[in-house]
C-alpha cells in the first residue's frame, strides 16, 4: 500500500466528520499557506524514518506542544484546548514505547507520519503566533481560528482511520484514544467571542480618531488592560513589534490598520502611563564606543555620496537620490552623472526595492531614516492614513502640553524623551510637534546642565530639523543658534555635541541657511574645534562639508582652519572619508590654492589615494585633480615626484569606483603631460646650451 486515500477515509468516517478535509502538506511547508488546501505527497518527500525514530519524534513533538505557552493573553482558550488534546495524544506514543519499540504495519506507519505533519504545523503555528504583535494577532483572529480548526479536523481524521487493532496499547490508553476521538469530532476550538468584541471595539475607536474624537481615558484603559498592555514597557515593545512587521511587509493588506494601531498605542501609552523613563546618560554606551555604521556603497547616492532617502532610476539604468538627480538635471545637464550616457528621458522611476532595503538597514543599525514623499505623487503609509495622522496629532499635542506644564527637571526629561521618540518616526509627527509649539519649549532646555535632559532636547530638535518647514521655524526662533552653539562648545556629553553638530548640518541643507551659518564665525570656530575631539570629529566634519557646499563660505572655512583639521583627520581611517570629502569640496569651490599651500597636503592626499577606502580614494583623487588644474606646476611637480604615485593611480583606475577611476585617469594624464613638458624643456635647454 503506497498511501492512504484520505478522501475515502473521510467518506467512511463516522457521521460527525462531515466537514470537507483539506489535505496536509509536507513538514517543510510554511504555516502562512493556511488555510489553502495543500496536496498530500505520496510517498512523503522527507527522508524515511524508522519506526523507532518516528515514535520518538511524535512523542517529543507532542510534549513540546502540550507544554508550550499560548502566544500572549489573546486566544489562550483556543490554544489551551489544542494543547490538552495533544497532551492526551502523547500518552499513546509513550505507551507504544513502554517496553520495546514495536514494528508498525504500513497503515499505522502512514497514519503516524500524517499525525507528525499535523504536529509540525501546530508547532510552526505556535512559533509564528508568538512572534506576532498582539494587534496583528487580533486583526488575523479569523484566519488564526480557521488554522486551529483545520488542524483539529486533520487530527480527528487521522485518529478515525488509525488502525487501533494493529497497535499494542493498554486498555486505559485505548479508552483515552476513544475519548480524544469524540472530543476532536464534536469540538472546534472554543469560540473567541472576547477577542472578536475587543477587535470590534478597537475598530470603533479608530473610526472615532479618524473623526478627530479624542478617546475616552477610562475606555482606553480597559482596552489596554484586555490587550495585556499594562505599562509603558509593554506598549513600547508592541509599538516596536508592529513597526518591524510594517517595515518587513509581513501582511501588506493589514498595513493601514497596523499604522493606525501604532498611533493609537503610542497615544494611549502617553496618556495612561505617562512619558517613559529614559535611560541615564551614564547607563548608555559612550559615544566613542558607538561608531557610526558604515553606509553600504549601494545605498549611497553617486552624486552626494550620502545615504539615499528616495532612490530613483534614470533612463540610463543608474540609481540616484531623487533630490540630487533633480538638481543635476535642473542645472542643465542632459547626461547620466555616472556613465556619461545621454538621458533620452527626464522621468524618474522610484526604486522601491532599494528603498525597502535601505529602510530595513536603517532600522537594524538604528539610523534615523526619513523617506520623503516622492515627486510623482506617491506618499508614505502614514501620510495617507487618516487615523494614524490624527493619532500622531493627538499625541504631539498631549506631549507639548505636558512639557509646557512640567514643573521639574525629571518630568520635563521624561516628556522630552517621549517627544524625541515620536519625532523620530515620521515627517507627520515632526510637523505636528512643531505646530503644537515644541521648538520654543525645547530650546531653553539646551542650556540645562542635566546631561540626559540636554541630550534628549537636542536630539528631539535634530529630529524636528529634518523637515524643511521646521528648519525655517528653528532658524527664525530667537536664540536657537546660540543655544545650539552652547551645546557644541560646552555640552554635558559628547552625544549632545555630536547631535548639535548634526543639527547644524541638517539646517545647512537649505541654501540660504547654509550661507547664513557660514557667515557666523562662532559656528565655524566651534565646528573646527569639535573636529579635534575624536568622539565627535566625524559629525563636525560632516557639518563643515555641508557648509562647504556654498562658494561664499569657502574663504571663511579656510580662515577658520578647516583645511588644517581636515588634513590632520586623514591619518585616522575612521574620519578619512569625511575629511577627504571636505577637502575636495573646498578645492572645488575656490579653495584649491589654500589646500595646495597647506603643509604636507599633497603627500597626505597621495597616501590616502594609495591606502584609503574606496570613498576616500575617490575624494582624494578629485581633490588632487582640482589642485593640479587650479594651482599649476608646483603642485603637479610635487605629485609626480611622490613615491608610489604611479602605482596608486593604476590601482585606483583598475579597482576604484567609477568616479574614482575617472579622476585617477585625469590625474594620470596631467602627470604625463607635465613630465612630457619637462622633458621637452630639458631637451630644448640642452640644445640651446650646445
Amino acid at each position: 500500500m503506497e498511501g492512504i486515500n484520505l478522501r475515502e477515509a473521510r467518506a467512511h468516517a463516522p457521521p460527525l466528520l462531515s466537514s470537507p478535509f483539506k489535505l496536509l502538506g509536507t513538514p517543510s511547508m510554511a504555516v502562512s499557506s493556511f488555510p489553502m488546501p495543500i496536496p498530500l505527497p505520496s510517498p512523503p518527500s522527507s527522508p524515511a524514518l524508522s519506526d523507532a525514530d518516528l515514535l520518538r519524534s511524535l512523542l517529543r513533538l507532542s510534549k513540546e506542544i502540550a507544554h508550550s505557552e499560548p502566544p500572549g493573553d489573546l486566544f489562550r482558550r483556543g490554544f489551551a484546548s489544542v494543547a490538552r488534546k495533544i497532551r492526551v495524544l502523547s500518552v499513546i506514543f509513550e505507551d507504544l514505547q513502554r517496553d520495546r519499540i514495536p514494528r508498525l504495519r504500513r497503515s499505522a506507519e502512514l497514519c503516524f507520519k500524517e499525525i507528525l505533519v499535523v504536529l509540525q504545523h501546530l508547532k510552526a503555528l505556535l512559533a509564528d503566533c508568538s512572534a506576532r504583535s498582539r494587534m496583528r494577532l487580533l486583526l488575523q483572529s479569523e484566519s488564526l481560528s480557521n488554522d486551529l480548526r483545520e488542524l483539529t479536523l486533520d487530527l480527528s481524521t487521522m485518529l478515525d482511520i488509525l488502525p487501533m487493532a494493529e497497535l499494542d496499547l493498554s486498555e486505559d490508553v485505548r479508552e483515552l484514544v476513544d475519548l480524544l476521538r469524540r472530543q476532536c469530532r464534536r469540538s472546534d476550538p472554543p469560540s473567541d467571542l472576547e477577542e472578536e468584541s475587543l477587535r470590534l471595539e478597537i475598530q470603533a475607536m479608530i473610526r472615532e480618531i479618524e473623526n478627530e474624537i479624542v478617546p475616552d481615558r477610562e475606555r482606553l484603559e480597559k482596552m489596554f488592560d484586555r490587550l495585556g498592555l499594562i505599562d509603558s514597557r509593554s506598549c513600547s515593545d508592541e509599538i516596536e513589534c508592529l513597526e518591524r512587521e510594517i517595515g518587513d511587509r509581513v501582511a501588506e493588506n493589514l498595513t493601514p490598520a497596523m499604522l493606525a494601531l501604532v498611533g493609537l498605542i503610542r497615544y494611549g501609552k502617553c496618556v495612561l502611563f505617562g512619558a517613559s523613563t529614559p535611560r541615564s546618560v551614564s547607563a548608555e554606551k559612550p559615544a566613542f564606543l558607538q561608531p557610526n555604521p558604515v553606509i553600504p556603497d549601494d545605498f549611497r547616492c553617486p552624486i552626494s555620496l550620502d545615504l539615499m532617502r528616495d532612490p530613483v532610476v534614470v533612463s540610463s539604468g543608474q540609481t540616484y537620490d531623487r533630490d540630487s538627480i533633480t538638481r543635476w538635471i535642473s542645472s542643465g545637464h542632459a547626461t547620466c552623472p555616472k556613465t556619461g550616457q545621454t538621458l533620452d528621458r527626464s522621468d524618474l522611476v522610484s526604486n522601491r526595492a532599494l528603498k525597502n532595503l535601505i529602510s530595513r538597514w536603517c532600522r537594524e543599525e538604528n539610523v534615523p531614516y526619513d523617506s520623503p514623499e516622492s515627486g510623482n505623487g506617491e506618499t508614505n503609509g502614514v501620510s495617507s492614513n487618516k487615523a494614524a495622522l490624527e493619532a500622531a496629532r493627538m499625541t504631539a499635542s498631549f506631549l507639548v502640553e505636558k512639557l509646557a506644564a512640567s514643573q521639574s527637571t525629571e518630568t520635563a526629561n521624561r516628556v522630552v524623551h517621549e517627544l524625541r521618540q515620536l519625532t523620530k518616526t515620521s515627517s507627520e509627527s515632526r510637523a505636528f510637534a512643531a505646530e503644537a509649539g515644541a521648538i520654543p519649549l525645547l530650546l531653553p532646555l539646551l542650556n540645562e546642565n542635566e546631561p540626559s535632559l540636554q541630550l534628549n532636547a537636542v536630539t528631539a530638535l535634530l529630529n524636528l530639523s529634518i523637515l524643511d518647514t521646521n528648519k525655517r521655524r528653528i532658524m527664525h526662533t530667537d536664540g536657537a543658534l546660540d543655544a545650539l552653539l552652547r551645546v557644541l562648545s560646552d555640552g554635558a556629553t559628547w552625544q549632545a555635541k555630536q547631535n548639535s553638530a548634526t543639527t547644524l548640518r541638517s539646517l545647512s541643507v537649505n541654501h540660504s541657511y547654509r550661507r547664513r551659518l557660514g557667515r557666523n564665525p562662532r559656528v565655524l570656530e566651534e565646528l573646527v574645534n569639535l573636529v579635534k575631539v575624536p568622539p565627535a570629529s566625524k559629525d563636525a566634519l560632516l557639518a563643515l562639508h555641508a557648509l562647504a557646499g556654498d562658494r561664499a563660505n569657502i574663504g571663511k572655512l579656510v580662515e577658520s582652519g578647516a583645511v588644517t583639521v581636515a588634513l590632520e583627520s586623514l591619518v585616522d581611517h575612521e574620519t578619512a572619508e569625511e575629511a577627504t570629502a571636505l577637502l575636495a569640496a573646498i578645492a572645488k569651490r575656490g579653495g584649491a590654492s589654500s589646500l595646495a599651500s597647506a603643509k604636507g597636503s599633497i603627500k597626505m592626499l597621495v597616501r590616502v589615494l594609495r591606502h584609503g577606502s574606496e570613498s576616500a580614494q575617490e575624494n582624494a583623487a578629485a581633490a588632487l585633480v582640482l589642485v593640479c588644474r587650479r594651482t599649476g606646476g608646483a603642485a603637479v611637480a610635487e605629485i609626480t615626484t611622490t613615491p608610489g604615485i604611479e602605482w596608486a593611480i593604476c590601482e585606483v583606475m583598475s579597482s576604484g569606483t567609477p568616479r574614482a577611476r575617472r579622476k585617477a585617469a585625469s590625474l594620470g594624464r596631467i602627470c604625463r603631460r607635465w613630465l612630457a613638458a619637462e622633458e621637452a624643456c630639458s631637451i630644448n635647454g640642452s640644445a640651446i646650451t650646445e
